[in-house]
């Protein structure tokens, strides 16, 4: 009787003492998601939060963390270039044309797999190589009744996610990062229709106003030259009025994209006003300046854009200005940028007034020579 009652007391014990190791457990794994929500709270951009998730494999003690997002317009991976992402260190981004694979996988469920990982099933989710995962968690992400795409975790250990463990923390986390990305796309979207030109895709007016003060501001500090182009399309108004504005609208896309494919990533293109282009190209030369800009001319002469009814040619006019720094006394930059603009406008009105198609270039802009180093010259 004594010891089948310290057999009962032995199996109470150990089954408390299991008890206490879960709540201890799932206490902890509190903590970390707690953690884990506050940081990506407070992150300030897509890239960001894509990059703080996919890289918090080690926070969870995990082998692999990873997204496969459906990406059918190809705007999440614009913006992600834009924001500095680099899919060469985060291969774990999968980006999907379309939602097919969610719903042949998933269909309608919106129940996160649990399991041992099987190729059929898990395979598209994962980018890895050799080495696969023993066990995974592919969950979806599910916003307003729409699937963004999936959440993936795996890990070497096959015991890590079994199809009968509780998903709570991880339906939570999943729904935690689903928000995130939402609120990032949402503010994306909103912040590039205020600076991007919805025809072209190039930046608009209110974009240079805020860049060009930042540009001349860098530029004064590294001493390097900025050079302004305004290009205009020569007699675009009787393209509009005898072929029609759909056609006039085909003409500035094509003219745009021409003009962003002469141009490097960092340089800034803007469609200033209906068929007007400012470019911003920082440490460039003037001649530089120059030979870029007669190869955007060449381009465009070149540009034939074809219709139902006809083939449209046309030719762009071109102003160039220069500013170079000096690190000497700096003129302030709101006097670089009228003055940048107004040699460049006037560069362009001596194109089209001595016959359109040709590159006019202003004199350069320089800063004045303070006393003390005209006195150090002599």
């Amino acid at each position: 009787m004594e010891d089948d009652l310290t057999t009962d007391l032995t199996e109470l014990q150990s089954h408390l003492d299991g008890m206490l190791d879960r709540v201890h457990a799932n206490s902890t794994t509190l903590q970390l998601f707690q953690l884990f929500e506050r940081e990506l709270f407070n992150l300030n951009s897509l890239t960001e939060m894509l990059e703080y998730v996919l890289h918090a494999q080690e926070f969870f003690d995990l082998d692999y963390m990873g997204f496969c997002l459906v990406d059918a317009k190809g705007e999440l991976k614009k913006y992600l270039s834009e924001g500095g992402f680099d899919d060469r260190k985060n291969p774990q981004l999968i980006l999907l044309p379309d939602d097919e694979l969610l719903q042949t996988k998933f269909g309608h469920s919106v129940a996160p797999y649990l399991g041992a990982y099987k190729t059929t099933k898990c395979a598209e989710f994962f980018a890895y190589g050799k080495r696969k995962p023993a066990s995974v968690a592919v969950i979806p992400l599910m916003r307003r009744g729409k699937c963004l795409g999936t959440l993936s975790m795996g890990s070497l250990d096959s015991h890590r996610f079994v199809d009968s463990m509780a998903t709570d923390f991880i339906e939570h986390m999943a729904a935690v990062v689903g928000i995130c990305l939402e609120n990032h796309l949402n503010f994306e979207l909103m912040h590039r229709s205020s600076l991007i030109d919805t025809l072209t895709g190039v930046n608009n007016r209110h974009f240079l106003e805020q860049r060009l003060g930042e540009e001349i501001a860098r530029i004064q500090r590294s001493f390097e030259p900025l050079s302004c182009l305004i290009l205009d399309i020569d007699e675009f108004k009787k393209v509009n009025s005898h072929y029609g504005h759909q056609v006039g609208d085909q003409v500035l896309i094509a003219v745009a994209a021409i003009i962003r494919e002469q141009l490097r990533n960092n340089d800034v293109l803007v469609r200033y006003t209906g068929a007007k282009f400012i470019a911003l190209l920082a440490n460039i030369g003037q001649e530089q300046a120059q030979d870029i800009a007669q190869r955007i001319r060449l381009k465009v002469k070149d540009l034939v854009v074809s219709t139902a009814d006809a083939s449209v040619a046309v030719t762009i006019s071109i102003g160039s200005s220069i500013y170079n720094p000096s690190n000497g006394h700096q003129l302030k930059a709101v006097k670089v940028e009228a003055g940048l603009m107004h040699k460049a406008e006037k560069a362009l009105c001596k194109a089209k007034n001595a016959g359109k198609d040709r590159l006019v270039a202003a004199d350069a802009m320089t800063d004045p020579i303070s006393f003390a180093k005209l006195f150090k010259r002599h």
